[in-house]
């Protein structure tokens, strides 16, 4: 066997082992270490290199930015307790009651608070799906409409800071969280305002699909209305600025940032007087196993990158990459569809341990922004929530979903179940959307805000080179190269 054919075998491997359904991480670990003693045996490479293992893992432990995933993960799934979600849907929800279509308006402008404030898919899905979906079904919404806003608006999670894809990126990337994070922002609210619109069209084009809120369904009109409006935004508003202004204004590291947010949303909880230990408990144990999960992911990935690149994997996948027609934008289409075809079978956790450390030196090489790069990517990796039938999103939706006819408590009328091809077909229209907004970033870079840091033309630039001669002392002379704008001198 040459060394030419092992980085494409390893990677062959890995897909084989994840297409049966072995775990992620084993898969990696398994792999790297397999295909490590084969290369070993073959004289590909000695065993020392393997030696630098324990110092990798030592460094995943010591990586401060990813402590900002368990303490977002908290936040979340307190907030998901703390009856924050109850109160902005049920209160949006009389704001936009009058409208065709308020309700679908309520759940994307409170997924987009959730995501804002959570981070977290699964407690934005799951809370809106318990208390949104059975008002939209009782006033006779539309339920592929209706299971595909209130999954698509759950994901906003991904791509709105503080989100824990964001976090993973940056980190596989090599990039600060903080810069991430300002990149996101536009994107995510740009999605947002998408999701809005297709709303809209329905709501124009097909009314009986979103219809507006009954006047004796609307019980809060007028000044009472308005106080309940404020006093209920309030709070998440306060908690994204605790989270998000910080970081953004520089006060707080992202780590940082999410240890106050963890705490703002004890701090909710407790005046919800929803706080107890059976809350925090079910909180910690979910917290430490998503964590756990992470980390063992991490180290797998490790294992295998070292081996990978070992035996030349990494130039074996910069030459496939770099070679295909069209430069720039022949690699950025090429990986934006392989990213959308593995999302059918992996989650972004996955696809950011396993393909994002081999793309990102190739879009380096050529000349694209690794921020830029890592936003267009979570537009990306957020179809794998809402890809049927394996979209995250759409299981935690079916999980709260109505499997059965059942009687409905304030009207008294019998309500059909939601099945799971409503679900998937309602997915439909909202992955097209992210696909458009793929495409926008594209077409349009400044979408997202890069932050280009230049140097003055009339910035003296100073840099020491120290000069061991064997017959003086060791000296340090100063050398200073100026730009006055033609080249450097």
């Amino acid at each position: 066997m040459s060394a030419s054919m092992m980085a494409p075998l390893m990677f062959a491997s890995l897909v084989i082992f994840l297409l049966i359904g072995y775990p992620v991480a084993f898969s990696l670990a398994a792999n790297g270490l397999l295909f490590g003693w084969i290369a070993i045996q073959l004289g590909l490479f000695t065993p020392e290199l393997l030696g630098a293992l324990p110092q990798r893992i030592y460094g995943i432990m010591q990586n401060e930015t990813l402590l900002a995933i368990p303490f977002f993960t908290f936040m979340g799934l307190i907030l998901e307790r703390s009856g924050m979600a109850e109160d902005l849907l049920e209160t949006v929800g009389q704001l936009f009651g009058p409208l065709r279509g308020g309700l679908a308006f309520a759940v994307v402008l409170v997924g987009a608070l959730l995501g804002a404030t959570t981070g977290v898919v699964a407690a934005s899905v799951i809370s809106m799906g318990l208390i949104s979906l059975p008002i939209m079904l009782r006033y006779g919404y539309d339920r592929r409409l209706a299971s595909g806003v209130i999954a698509a608006s759950g994901t906003l999670a991904q791509i709105l800071p503080p989100s824990l894809v964001l976090i993973v990126l940056a980190d596989q990337l090599g990039r600060s969280v903080g810069d991430m994070y300002s990149a996101a922002l536009l994107p995510g609210l740009a999605l947002t305002g998408f999701y809005a619109a297709y709303v809209l069209g329905i709501s124009l084009l097909k009314p009986a699909m979103a219809p507006a809120l009954p006047p004796e369904a609307r019980t809060l009109k007028g000044f009472a209305l308005l106080r309940k409006v404020l006093f209920t935004l309030v709070p998440p508003l306060f908690l994204v600025f605790l989270v998000l202004g910080t970081i953004f204004l520089g006060i707080a590291t992202p780590t940082e940032g999410g240890a106050m947010g963890a705490s703002g949303a004890l701090i909710l909880a407790l005046i919800n007087k929803r706080l107890n230990l059976s809350m925090l408990k079910q909180a910690m144990n979910t917290t430490a196993k998503l964590s756990s999960f992470v980390m063992f992911i991490l180290i797998g990935s490790t294992v295998f990158s070292l081996v990978f690149r070992g035996v030349n994997g990494d130039q074996w996948v910069e030459h496939l990459l770099t070679g295909l027609p069209g430069g720039q934008l022949g690699f950025l289409v090429v990986v934006n569809i392989l990213i959308f075809v593995l999302a059918f079978f992996l989650d972004f956790f996955e696809l950011a341990f396993i393909l994002v450390p081999l793309l990102a030196p190739v879009a380096s090489l050529l000349g694209i922004d690794l921020i830029w790069f890592g936003i267009l990517l979570a537009v990306n990796m957020q179809t794998s929530f809402m890809h049927p039938p394996f979209g995250f999103a759409l299981f935690f939706l079916r999980s709260v979903a109505p499997k059965d006819d059942y009687l409905d408590k304030m009207t008294g009328k019998s309500i059909a179940k939601v099945t799971t091809p409503q679900i998937y077909w309602g997915a439909i229209p909202f992955i097209f959307i992210q696909i458009i907004m793929v495409g926008l970033i594209i077409a349009f870079p400044n979408l997202v805000t890069v932050e280009q840091k230049k140097v003055s033309a009339n910035t003296p630039l100073k840099i020491e080179l120290p000069v061991q001669r064997y017959d003086a002392p060791t000296e340090a002379p100063e050398f200073t190269f100026s730009n006055d704008g033609e080249g450097t001198k």
